[in-house]
């Protein structure tokens, strides 16, 4: 389980540092490298409410054994694509194929281990996820810097194969066999509102700096909200109607969880824009190899952890939802000392060492939310409702994800292509900071106090803490 979850969420962040491979090799602009990144967080965030679903129906261990097969499968196409276009279309194939491991992985552990052990299972699989997406860049650019056999970025999705394959091996032979009920429904028509609103609101974010933003970039971001309506409206009808939905009706009806929704995209729309930005301006602004770029990823990857650590460890429990407020505050000083830090950068001098310090704190900061605020948002919920909500948050914090994607990377090549990369770093920032304010304004609507340990393990697998 923990080998293909990780495999997952290497590739959201893992291509970040193949952007002038990928202009050298295939042509590919600024547009199409955002969705060569975003694509595929689109594609899975908006999957992983199918994905629950379709392991009730059809059995956990079939879906997750098609869905390893599939990311397998959909990774060599992305490997062989001969041109942006493609690639793109096979990134998105790749999260869709993607979002259908983590419910099935997290339903399966739930129905192997127990009590204790469970704990014990919880206690390894969570802060090995945490640093998953996060240490994605330093993987990709020791691949791509070392072009291994000459295959350059593809190598970041050949990787894939021989772990993907061995996975297949073993949970083929491991994982227990248990029949699905095929008395569960599948909200189809649900699942196509959450594609079509998702696309509705990222395609306008990623081509509208390009195109000039003209009315039918407007015109898409309306037709998404009319889509996200559409789906809670057929949520509630669904399940009055005595069928299952996709998202259970109750949770929408909950403030704090509502809250929580924008709570998640603000903050991972942030996190994963910033570390996009950091990682093309190494490599464009200041000329990076995929290798370097990749290390310079290192002291966000540390400070995360270490803010994880303290989080989790000491201030969650003792402060309670106080460490939601102090970790942006964190971010905000690390993002103020980072903007110092590039105001005093020359060309010929500059080393990582320069802006490390910036880095650090901001991932000190950052780690101490990703610890605690999922658990703080479940608070709200109902033990019944704890694996439907865990999906539909995993899902909106993949989707923001994509749209920081799409907005910090139009922000910053706005002014990269006039040459001025720190200037776009620094709009970058303000553009977090910004999402920060917001963020930190939403925690003081989200409950005091997380739920008790004793409430987490044992109920659910599908846990906040092992999603992030």
């Amino acid at each position: 389980m923990l080998v293909a979850e990780i495999m997952d969420l290497l590739d959201a962040s893992i291509v970040n540092v193949a952007g002038p491979d990928l202009e050298r090799s295939l042509g590919a602009g600024s547009v199409g490298l955002q969705w060569v990144i975003g694509g595929y967080a689109l594609t899975l965030g908006a999957g992983l409410v199918l994905g629950g679903r379709l392991g009730d129906r059809y059995g956990r261990r079939r879906m997750f054994l098609l869905g390893l097969t599939a990311f397998t499968v959909t990774s060599l196409l992305c490997a062989l694509a001969p041109n942006i276009g493609s690639l793109i279309a096979f990134r998105l194939l790749q999260g869709a194929a993607g979002a259908m491991l983590p419910p099935q992985g997290l339903g399966l552990l739930r129905e192997n281990f127990s009590g204790r052990e469970l704990t014990k299972v919880f206690g390894i699989f969570g802060p090995v996820l945490g640093l998953g997406g996060i240490i994605g860049p330093v993987l990709g650019g020791f691949l791509i810097e070392g072009d291994f056999f000459g295959l350059g970025w593809r190598s970041v999705f050949l990787v894939n194969l021989p772990i993907g394959i061995a996975a297949l091996i073993v949970a083929a032979k491991c994982v227990p066999k248990k029949p699905g009920d095929r008395t569960v429904s599948i909200d189809l028509a649900g699942a196509a509102l959450v594609v079509m609103a998702c696309t509705f609101l990222v395609l306008p974010l990623n081509q509208g700096q390009e195109a000039g933003w003209p009315l039918w970039t407007w015109l898409s971001m309306a037709a998404s909200a009319i889509g996200f309506a559409l789906f809670a409206l057929r949520q509630r009808r669904t399940a009055a109607a005595g069928r299952e939905p996709l998202v259970t009706p109750g949770l929408l009806r909950k403030p704090a969880f509502t809250v929580g929704l924008g709570a998640i995209a603000l903050f991972f729309a942030g996190l994963v824009g910033t570390q996009l930005v950091l990682t093309l301006y190494l490599q464009i602004g200041r000329h990076f190899t995929a290798g370097d770029a990749g290390l310079g990823n290192l002291p966000l990857a540390v400070g995360t952890a270490i803010g994880g650590a303290v989080s989790g460890a000491v201030l969650a429990d003792r402060i309670g939802r106080k460490v939601l407020q102090i970790g942006p505050l964190v971010q905000l000083a690390g993002a103020t000392l980072l903007w110092f830090e590039l105001d005093g950068l020359t060309d010929a001098s500059f080393s990582i060492r320069d802006i490390a310090p910036g880095v650090a704190v901001s991932g000190i900061g950052a780690g101490m939310v990703i610890a605690a605020l999922f658990s703080f948002i479940l608070a709200a919920v109902d033990d019944d409702e704890i694996g439907s909500a865990s999906g539909v948050l995993s899902a909106v914090q993949s989707i923001g994800g994509s749209i920081g994607v799409a907005v910090f990377g139009s922000v910053f090549f706005d002014r990269a292509k006039a040459g001025e990369f720190t200037s776009g770093f620094h709009h970058a920032l303000v553009v977090q900071a910004c999402l920060l304010a917001a963020f930190l304004a939403v925690t003081f609507l989200l409950p005091r106090q997380g739920r008790p340990e004793e409430e987490h393990h044992g109920v659910t697998a599908d846990t906040p803490q092992v999603a992030v």
